[in-house]
């Protein structure tokens, strides 16, 4: 790197997401600058096998909310569909196949979704 170049760390293997302001992991920011995960305002829900040995997983992508009411988002997802997920970097996961009953209760809920990938 050239002396003088300004770089900033976006990620951290022993921290994870760093955020940009603050230079704290987004777990601890204090400026709660990177409160809303980037997205382009469409809603995405897609189904995802890859690298979990053959097993779906739904995932919902694009919800422009802060990580509570994402959390909490995800909970009521997971309680509709019966199983259990997790939010990882903005995007919900929710164990087996369930892109149809997910999309409803988006639209319940007052999202508008739309169906990606196959």
């Amino acid at each position: 790197m050239k002396p003088g170049a300004t770089s900033a760390l976006v990620y951290s293997t022993d921290a994870g997401r760093i955020c940009p302001e603050c230079r704290q992991p987004v777990a601890r920011c204090a400026c709660k600058a990177s409160t809303v995960a980037p997205g382009d305002g469409v809603v995405r829900v897609s189904r995802q096998t890859k690298g979990r040995g053959g097993k779906s997983v739904t995932l919902v992508k694009g919800l422009a909310l802060d990580a509570a009411a994402l959390a909490l988002l995800g909970k009521q997802l997971r309680t509709a569909c019966g199983s259990g997920g997790t939010v990882k970097d903005g995007v919900l996961e929710i164990q087996g196949e369930h892109c149809e009953l997910v999309i409803e209760t988006l639209r319940r809920l007052g999202h508008d979704p739309k169906r990606a990938g196959g």
